[in-house]
């Protein structure tokens, strides 16, 4: 499993989409995203643009673990994303239900056998959320990223369309 972690618009969706190309064969993409409003339905519809017709799709915004039971055991696996994923289960969820859940999917989606790429967001480079909803969600994210970095084989940092390798705890110098 690799890993795609950066801030919002920096480039990695576009990054995951390249990569299945270039590893060639069929593809799969599970969208977390749900067309709640006229802003986000037109993001949606930005991504469907940017991606082959020819891949399959599974658009399931809480049922990850069910949806990755969905995909081909060849197929390369594309996850978009693990930030909409988060608040769309925090809603109906507490936080324990939640890191067990984001525990068992990343342990299932790091045992595929193809290439599977999960991207999400770093909220946690900005300023301390002013509400406690927000802060619940910015701490969640944190974990479940953890988590889904603890169990990638690599896990790349995305700033403005590039990329830095991050390096496990305990490796290098």
């Amino acid at each position: 499993m690799l890993l795609l972690i950066g801030g919002a618009r920096s480039g990695k969706s576009r990054l995951a989409v390249e990569m299945a190309e270039r590893h060639g064969g069929p593809v799969c993409l599970i969208a977390t995203g749900e067309a709640s409003d006229e802003e986000m339905t037109e993001r949606i519809e930005r991504h469907r643009r940017e991606r082959p017709e020819s891949w399959q799709v599974i658009e399931e915004s809480r049922q990850l673990d069910a949806a990755l039971g969905q995909t081909g055991v060849e197929e390369t696996l594309i996850i978009d994303c693990l930030t909409l994923w988060v608040s769309n289960v925090m809603i109906d969820r507490d936080d324990g239900s939640i890191i067990d859940l984001a525990k068992a999917t990343a342990r299932t989606a790091s045992a595929r056998d193809a290439l599977t790429i999960v991207v999400t967001n770093d909220v946690g480079l900005g300023l301390v959320p002013m509400d406690p909803v927000g802060r619940r969600y910015r701490d969640l994210l944190g974990l479940v990223n953890r988590e889904f970095s603890r169990q990638a084989e690599k896990a790349l940092l995305v700033v403005a369309g590039r990329t830095l390798e991050l390096e496990r705890p305990g490796y290098g110098p």
